[in-house]
């Protein structure tokens, strides 16, 4: 069972199971929803890996709240539920589950320790849409879900967001959040339509050009990005954040939903044979017995000279993935802003130094492969010998 998704556009597609009609510009601001429905705001703590997105700790901080960061697994890229127990205290009241790569590995535990606790559990989907644990979708698991619609995630709107709310005494307060918040202007909406169009236009060899051209522009808010300037340069919540999603988006979800059981058997296909590949070679791999439940949105990989590995790739016109380039992607360097403390977090900050990303949506995995045994050398082995 997977999840379905209302698009707001007269759409109706039963094969996913659940009912996902909480639509948002994007995937960030649902989790704000979350936390105001939650009323967690000044002296409160949420709990969150050591290996995450910027915008994350962001929302926090913009409801006065405070992130606090548990270090992860580098086998999973997950947080281990030992140290999330280690780590809960009277302060902490919401715990984020990241599902990352499009792997929700030990979010029962975690929830089941919130439950315990009387704190709320929160599953960060953006990489997991369609995707299940242990038999059940994901997101399914915690109070409240958000999941993003942006570009490479598992199926894309440009930017977007949507909500699942487990939690019958959120649903009211998220829902009427969702209603009032206003919609994208008509300047906004016009662009994202046109970075659709241009986006389609995407191939092997015009991929870095462009993935570079589009976050260059995007930091400078010369178009709708993934994240604007202000979310990647400070604190400060910018204008125009909170907002609904657009008739555009709901238009491009109508679209692009059809594609994603297919896309999705392509992702784990590629896994299965990029995996076979690796562990034949005794290189770093995601292990068997995570694949049943690995949507593989990414493959992560880990190499000893992350550059010269993006320096080769982009020769073959191989288009690898850079999540995450920092403990707080994207952001590199002085991390204190967001309260984070390099030292406390060494798996995190080793992954951020060290993992590029195989694309699993390719039809040419034989490439995959050829340029792999061509730059063995440059990847990592099973124990990851010689890590500094």
């Amino acid at each position: 069972m997977l999840l379905t998704i209302d698009t707001g556009t007269g759409m109706s597609d039963n094969r996913y199971g659940l009912k996902l009609d909480l639509r948002f510009f994007r995937g960030r601001v649902a989790l704000y929803a979350f936390l105001d429905a939650m009323g967690i705001g000044k002296g409160d703590q949420v709990l969150m890996p050591a290996y995450t997105c910027v915008v994350v700790p962001n929302v926090v901080l913009y409801k006065g709240a405070q992130p606090v960061y548990v270090d992860i697994e580098l086998d999973s890229f997950s947080v281990n539920p030992k140290l999330v127990e280690a780590a809960l205290t009277p302060s902490v009241k919401a715990v984020l589950c990241q599902n990352t790569y499009g792997l929700s590995a030990h979010v029962d535990e975690i929830v089941a320790l919130c439950k315990e606790r009387g704190i709320w559990s929160i599953e960060d989907c953006t990489h997991g849409f369609g995707g299940a644990y242990k038999g059940k979708p994901n997101g399914s698991y915690c109070d409240a879900a958000f999941y993003s619609s942006q570009w490479n995630k598992p199926f894309s709107t440009g930017v977007g967001g949507y909500a699942l709310v487990n939690d019958a005494s959120l649903a009211p307060k998220v829902k009427a959040f969702a209603d009032a918040l206003p919609q994208p202007s008509l300047k906004t909406q016009a662009m994202l339509w046109a970075l659709l169009k241009v986006r389609s236009l995407v191939t092997p060899s015009t991929y870095y050009t462009m993935v570079n051209a589009y976050r260059w522009l995007s930091k400078k808010n010369l178009v709708t990005g993934s994240s604007s300037g202000e979310e990647i340069e400070g604190t400060t919540m910018p204008k125009d954040y909170l907002l609904g999603m657009s008739t555009v988006q709901r238009n491009a979800a109508q679209k692009a939903i059809k594609k994603l059981p297919a896309l999705n058997a392509l992702r784990k296909a590629n896994a299965a044979i990029f995996t076979q590949y690796l562990a034949e070679h005794g290189l770093n791999h995601v292990k068997p017995n995570y694949h049943n439940d690995h949507l593989f949105l990414k493959y992560p990989l880990l190499v000893k000279e992350r550059n010269a590995f993006f320096h080769y790739a982009q020769q073959a016109h191989i288009p690898l993935g850079d999540w995450f380039v920092s403990p707080l992607h994207p952001v590199t360097g002085d991390l204190s802003e967001w309260g984070f403390e390099p030292e406390r977090y060494p798996n995190a900050v080793f992954a951020a130094a060290h993992v590029v990303n195989l694309p699993t949506d390719t039809h040419h995995p034989d490439k995959v492969i050829a340029f792999l045994e061509k730059h063995a050398d440059l990847i990592f082995d099973q124990t990851l010998k010689g890590r500094i």
